[in-house]
């Protein structure tokens, strides 16, 4: 390891010099700890009897070889501070841990599994002019064995359960919340004690990457969620780790998250080396695809708060990080999930921003939410909350998410965000996803939004596949389904997303009526979206679309299959200079081909 570029903060490989790695003699376990007065290593090899470790290169490490220690055997590092007082440890670069609340790591051999994902790895790209529609879960309660909390599938088994479903509905990329290892299934994995190692409740690191691997052969790329900002405060884990604040800050003002975990001390390089070797080692090891990077504005300001200033170590570090990322790994997908009016997300790192690929854009999630909870007259004073999006739009690649975080907490599911009761909630809700569809940016949907879920998310659930034996929640499921392989097919809707040539307005003045148009453009592709947010039908409705000779039906969110009241989408008849005369239902969405 280069101990120089470890200490400064520079290299991103760490974790192959630390941690526990297994050798044809048994395994070398090392850990960092400079503070540490003595440090034993105790497991399964040793009876959890303590054999000491011995101090190497400047002292601040330590190492013990064991012959008897093989994979699969489980570990801790004894450590005692400078007080004399001692706790155990797991191994901040363990490779594996136990299932909680058993708390020791694993050895796992990092060289056991094979990809054969060659033909993905040489095509895959961050997708900036391609479609990428994500579908995010939380891995244990997408599907459960039975109904108990603590029972799930594992990583092999969840293959051959959502692969098939992602293909079907029609998402080309999977988001999964953490699988970084974590004490308790209420955090769902926000607030880590195993930075390097799979959480075992769903399997090991072998069994993770056959799901990879499967993804990957089936077309479908792997983003996953990467915390960057805080752990678990569990003082067997990073928590005081050598007995001094090693991996947090020393006070507890800025020490402290809002989310009472402890904040990751950015200005030691010690620890941006340990992050950013972090995610290379998902990247690298798992061929994972992509990192979503949580609470990035924790980073950007002191407690996420702009009134007490931007934290330059922290904004120093995601620079650094996100441009090695990029370095290695030019066809991954890095995207901050960001709040904030910080400018440069998505600007390249080496030109002065942050480097990410993609921002999610927090603020369409919103105004566009927010509108859809309103009545219709509401609708008519607040229509521009869904123009102005456009007025920012070209400032950053952005991402439109529909999250788990807007589906928990009292905040209700997506379909129940929509006004009004029962049966009206459902047209608004197609009429509104065909509208995100449209909307420029990439897509990202959380699991059970597809099917019309009702329940908000519980982790310890699985979401309610029973509603598709109701005909409405089986309609909207075949609509989302196919809006979303409709997406995937047509390049207007996602070519140019982040060129100026790719949007333009038709009519975004109809206040009165809240109808909006625009038009979506690729090269060789022109597309029409028209949109009535009202409770009233506009049967005889002029849209003019310069340069239109014809407008093709393509796709229209009120037809019976889905729910919807027409057989079919009746083609525009045209008028002269350019203008067509369309018929709009209440809530509703439609799309055409411009010929």
């Amino acid at each position: 390891m280069d101990f120089y570029g470890f200490y400064t903060g520079k290299i991103f490989d760490a974790y192959e010099y630390l941690g526990a790695h297994a050798q044809k003699d048994g395994t070398t376990f090392r850990t960092f700890a400079p503070s540490a007065s003595r440090v034993s290593l105790i497991g399964e090899f040793n009876d959890w009897q303590e054999t000491p470790m011995e101090k190497v290169h400047d002292g601040n490490f330590w190492e013990v070889h064991m012959e008897k220690a093989l994979p699969g055997m489980m570990y801790k590092y004894r450590i005692y501070g400078g007080d004399g007082r001692c706790i155990d440890h797991c191994d901040p670069y363990g490779y594996g841990m136990e299932l909680r609340p058993n708390t020791a790591s694993i050895i796992r051999s990092r060289d056991s599994f094979r990809f054969r994902d060659q033909a993905w790895m040489k095509k895959r790209s961050d997708c900036t002019d391609k479609p990428l529609n994500i579908y995010e879960i939380h891995f244990g309660s997408f599907r459960k064995p039975s109904g108990e909390p603590d029972d799930w599938y594992t990583y092999e088994q969840m293959a051959d359960i959502l692969i098939p479903w992602l293909k079907k509905t029609g998402y080309n990329y999977l988001e999964i919340m953490p699988l970084a290892e974590y004490p308790s299934d209420e955090s769902w994995g926000y607030q880590g004690t195993g930075f390097f190692a799979p959480t075992s409740r769903y399997g090991t690191a072998d069994q993770l990457k056959y799901f990879v691997n499967a993804c990957h052969q089936n077309g479908i790329g792997v983003i996953l969620d990467f915390v960057p900002v805080h752990f678990a405060v569990d003082d067997y884990a990073l928590a005081h780790y050598d007995g001094t604040a090693l991996y947090e800050y020393p006070h507890s003002a800025v020490g402290q998250s809002e989310w009472g975990s402890c904040n990751f001390m950015h200005s030691r390089g010690e620890v941006r080396s340990f992050l950013q070797s972090a995610a290379f080692y998902w990247l690298s090891e798992f061929h994972i695809d992509g990192l979503r990077m949580d609470a990035i504005s924790r980073a950007i300001y002191w407690q996420g708060q702009p009134e007490r200033g931007v934290n330059q170590n922290a904004v120093g570090f995601l620079k650094y990080m996100n441009q090695g990322l990029k370095k290695f790994f030019p066809d991954a997908i890095l995207s901050a999930e960001d709040s904030t009016s910080f400018p440069d997300i998505t600007k390249p790192a080496d030109q002065g921003g942050l480097g990410f690929d993609y921002k999610w854009d927090m603020g369409w999630m919103n105004d566009t939410l927010d509108y859809f909870r309103t009545d219709p007259a509401s609708r008519v004073r607040d229509y521009h909350r869904l123009t102005f999006s456009m007025a920012y739009y070209g400032q950053e690649r952005y991402l439109l998410p529909l999250s788990h975080d807007e589906v928990v907490h009292g905040k209700a599911t997506i379909l129940q965000k929509m006004y009004g009761d029962y049966d009206g909630k459902f047209p608004q809700a197609r009429a509104f996803y065909m509208y995100m569809y449209a909307h420029p940016g990439k897509k990202l949907n959380f699991m059970g939004n597809e099917i019309g879920q009702l329940r908000e998310w519980d982790e310890k659930r699985e979401q309610d596949w029973d509603l598709l034996t109701y005909p409405i929640h089986d309609g909207f499921y075949h609509f989302m389904r196919d809006l979303n392989h409709f997406y995937l097919s047509y390049a207007s809707l996602w070519e140019l997303d982040y060129d100026a040539e790719g949007f333009r307005w038709l009519d975004c003045h109809e206040e009165e009526k809240c109808v909006y148009a625009f038009e979506r453009r690729s090269q060789r592709e022109r597309l029409v979206a028209v949109f009535n947010f009202s409770d009233k039908a506009w049967v005889d409705f002029d849209l003019k679309v310069p340069g239109a000779r014809e407008l093709k039906p393509a796709f229209s969110s009120d037809l019976e299959p889905y729910g919807g009241s027409r057989r079919k989408q009746e083609t525009p008849l045209a008028e002269e200079d350019h203008v067509f005369r369309i018929e709009l239902e209440a809530y509703s969405a439609q799309y055409f081909l411009v010929k």
